[in-house]
């Protein structure tokens, strides 16, 4: 609708994706996405001991059964998402990560899991050598010392500071975490690329270079 309303006269097509994960992955080890309906601490254990399923509590709301979160290795639809933009179309793909599947007798099997989105994007991003990876958010910058008297905007910073401040703990797990982890992987996979994270009403800004947060290598 809001191509229409531009004028831009291109198809969309929106493609649902499988994402090959390794059945080894040691996220399978240590589940920690929350999946599914709020559940008393006694019906969580009673379905966990029904299903094998790992439940936790989640930030005091109730408890809720956990899947892994494997790293994306592959994306299957790879091949026809690109003809598909060869063709002009505007792809949608990767949503929600992703459906997580493992490679077994040369066929697919899906897997309780839940792909970050993401790192899923960075993937994707990263097999097409896209000049750049854009990861929209709630902020308009990414911020050090958060939610202190010493907050502070970063503009820019490169694969190796972001490190470092991921280090210093800077960002928190589950909200900026795993966008600039998704940065870095798209990076040190695609180095002539560039990674913008900002928010959507400032997306057109970001992309020309005014605003948001640059991750480069």
């Amino acid at each position: 609708n809001e191509m229409k309303r531009r004028g831009i006269m291109r198809s969309t097509a929106a493609v649902v994706t499988q994402t090959v994960v390794y059945p080894d992955d040691p996220a399978f080890q240590n589940p920690t996405k929350p999946v599914g309906a709020f559940l008393t601490e006694e019906e969580a254990a009673r379905r966990a001991e029904e299903t094998g399923y790992a439940y936790k509590e989640d930030a005091g709301r109730g408890w809720r059964m956990v899947v892994a979160s494997p790293k994306p290795q592959r994306i299957v639809e790879f091949d026809a998402i690109k003809d598909l933009m060869d063709d002009g179309y505007v792809v949608i793909a990767g949503g929600g990560g992703g459906v997580p599947v493992v490679e077994r007798d040369d066929s697919y099997r899906g897997v309780p899991a839940v792909i970050d989105k993401d790192r899923s994007s960075a993937k994707i991003a990263a097999d097409f050598k896209a000049d750049m990876l854009v990861i929209l958010t709630a902020v308009e910058k990414v911020a050090i010392n958060f939610n202190t008297p010493d907050q502070r905007p970063v503009d820019r910073m490169t694969v190796e500071e972001a490190r470092a401040f991921i280090d210093e703990g800077q960002f928190a797990p589950g909200s900026m975490l795993p966008k600039v982890e998704a940065c870095i992987e798209y990076l040190e996979a695609y180095p002539e690329g560039t990674a913008l994270i900002t928010s959507l009403d400032k997306a057109a800004q970001g992309l020309k270079g005014l605003t948001g947060t640059q991750i480069v290598a």
